[in-house]
């Protein structure tokens, strides 16, 4: 009962994880703590129990002002921070490597590719293998591994949906990769971790886990409705903009993604960023 209320105000969070990777990250946490109790716990009642024992009435307990060295206490003192340190260096080194960003998630169902760009002050996902695009919204299929691809317009950033995974950095130029997957249908909370400017308190995100034909349903849905992601469009979309309601694009250009990884323009040259992404979306 204690326990429950404790981590009830963890909810949305990194304790109440919604897919594997964030359950292996919660996992190094608990394992981390439980070892680092182990030594802090006894050391606090050694504390107190030392200081109950030398007290000023206790007639028993032996002053010793001469007292310079004992091996075995050196051994006991060193020894126990020591093994702590290797075993919680040991724990999180593995499950880091096992969690790596960049290790596809083991599965037999194929992954849905999301390309990921972060602008100011807004979140652009690109669906390349459905031909659409969403802003400040991202809709996934439970059960199915999603692997991200994600750069920058600008500013470094970092992408977090704190109930599937830990945060990952996005960097103009650069592509970096990041595997998450929902067990769970619900709306998780996304969000920019990288402070970013005037707008970064309201670079937020809603992530809505819903069954595969849901997925399904929402795409054929989202190609029927709202505007065409060219180069003119994104860098409309590419200036900067603060609490951007969510909105969607029913077809993107072909390799607009790569055209904006290549493209090392600011988004407030709107002509020059224009004509940069369209040479690079005719490659």
């Amino acid at each position: 009962m204690i326990g429950a209320s404790t981590l009830s105000g963890c909810a949305e969070g990194v304790l109440d994880p919604k897919g594997p990777i964030a359950s292996g990250e919660r996992q190094i946490l608990f394992n981390s703590l439980g070892i680092m109790l182990a030594i802090v716990i006894p050391t606090i009642l050694a504390t107190l129990g030392v200081a109950f024992w030398f007290r000023h009435s206790n007639t028993r307990a032996r002053y010793l002002p001469d007292f310079r060295y004992s091996g075995r206490l050196e051994m006991l003192v060193w020894s126990i921070p020591a093994m702590t340190v290797l075993l919680v260096g040991g724990v999180a080194w593995i499950g880091s490597h096992d969690l790596d960003p960049g290790k596809p998630i083991a599965d037999t169902i194929k992954p849905v590719t999301i390309q990921v760009v972060s602008l100011d002050w807004k979140w652009l996902f690109i669906y390349p293998d459905q031909g659409i695009a969403s802003v400040n919204q991202l809709t996934i299929p439970v059960g199915t591994p999603v692997s991200f691809e994600l750069t920058s317009s600008g500013v470094m950033n970092s992408f977090f949906v704190p109930q599937l995974g830990g945060q990952i950095y996005t960097m103009a130029g650069m592509t970096t990769r990041l595997h998450l997957q929902a067990d769970h249908p619900g709306t998780y909370r996304g969000l920019s971790a990288q402070f970013s400017g005037d707008g970064f308190a309201d670079m937020r995100f809603n992530v809505e886990a819903v069954p595969a034909d849901h997925f399904e349903q929402w795409v054929t849905a989202t190609r029927n409705i709202g505007p065409v992601l060219d180069t003119q469009a994104y860098a409309d979309l590419a200036k900067p903009s603060i609490a951007v309601a969510p909105f969607s694009y029913r077809k993107v250009a072909p390799n607009l993604f790569k055209s904006i990884l290549g493209t090392r323009l600011q988004p407030d040259d709107q002509s020059r960023l224009s004509q940069a992404v369209e040479q690079r979306t005719q490659k």
